[in-house]
């Protein structure tokens, strides 16, 4: 199943997911697995039912609940999403992707300072981190912070991140 999610084949690892499943029930990285593969596939209540499950099988499963809390943004439920990515972070609180996920829906939600705050978070610890560069430089861009969004932008740019490249090139000339 994770082989051929690497390969982008999510039908044929939720497949193999399934059967995962079926041999052993209580295999909560399973679940999780699936789950992520039907998010691929923009199955987000799926998703949320194979994390619910993963959750209910390890209550401290981190990575289930940062995964539930993103399928949850990306239906528009953004306090479930900030509540789910709290949990991630008690359970877990040096995964720096948790802190970027819960400071873009910060983000949906107009808390700017609230995810800068977050964003600060995650690259102190782990300042190679792209995407929370690029995403800060946006969240200072709704603040009209416009020197520091450029700013932030290059670090992502330099770091490999296309998206901060393609937004510099637009907005930071």
């Amino acid at each position: 199943g994770n082989a051929k999610q690497g390969l982008g084949d999510y039908q044929g690892a939720i497949a193999d997911f399934s059967k995962a499943i079926m041999i052993n029930p209580e295999l909560s990285e399973a679940y999780n697995n699936r789950g992520i593969a039907k998010n691929k596939l923009k199955d987000y209540q799926e998703a949320i039912a194979d994390y619910n499950k993963a959750i209910a099988i390890n209550p401290q499963y981190a990575n289930a609940y940062n995964n539930r809390g993103r399928a949850k943004d990306k239906l528009g439920d953004y306090q479930g999403a900030i509540s789910d990515l709290n949990k991630s972070i008690a359970v877990n609180p040096h995964n720096y992707r948790v802190y970027t996920n819960r400071g873009v829906t910060k983000i949906a939600l107009r808390d700017y300072q609230g995810a800068i705050a977050d964003f600060n978070k995650s690259l102190t610890i782990n300042p190679q981190y792209g995407d929370a560069y690029m995403w800060r430089g946006f969240a200072k861009g709704d603040l009209e912070e416009y020197q520091g969004m450029c700013l932030d932008w290059r670090k992502a740019s330099s770091l490999g991140n296309t998206n901060a490249t393609k937004a510099l090139k637009q907005f930071c000339q």
